[in-house]
């Protein structure tokens, strides 16, 4: 399992591809996505199989916060991301939910740079003097 973020330009909204690797689809014929994203609906988003057995879908998401979410494989097994950002209880049973931040990362700000030395340009060379006769 696994999630990729991409955030838009103005950093307003997060895509986040949810991709439920064939080893942990353990066999499943459909996997859904429930969450706080879809109001824990466990048919709203189903997730695409591909060809090497994996499944995943991308949802676009509010960036700035966190949203709890788990993964039902064929309609009766909750499972969690196994490379989730984090995990809490979930509050009306004794298991966690995954959680997927959708905070982007402070970029680095760049050290200043010490102010390049003023390049001295070398004095103009005078024109030898005229000798007079």
């Amino acid at each position: 399992m696994a999630l990729k973020k991409t955030f838009s330009a103005d950093g307003k909204k997060c895509k986040v591809v949810f991709t439920v690797k064939k080893e942990a689809a353990q066999g499943a014929k459909s996997i859904s996505i429930a969450g706080d994203f879809n109001s824990w609906s466990s048919t709203e988003t189903p997730l695409k199989k591909a060809k090497d057995g994996s499944f995943s879908t991308e949802l676009e998401l509010d960036a700035g916060k966190e949203y709890q979410f788990r993964y039902l494989l064929d309609g009766s097994r909750w499972d969690n991301d196994w490379e989730a950002d984090k995990y809490i209880p979930a509050p009306f049973s004794s298991t966690d939910n995954s959680v997927v931040v959708c905070v982007e990362p402070k970029k680095a700000v760049p050290a200043k740079k010490t102010a390049a030395k003023a390049e001295k340009k070398p004095a103009a060379k005078k024109a030898p003097a005229k000798k007079s006769k």
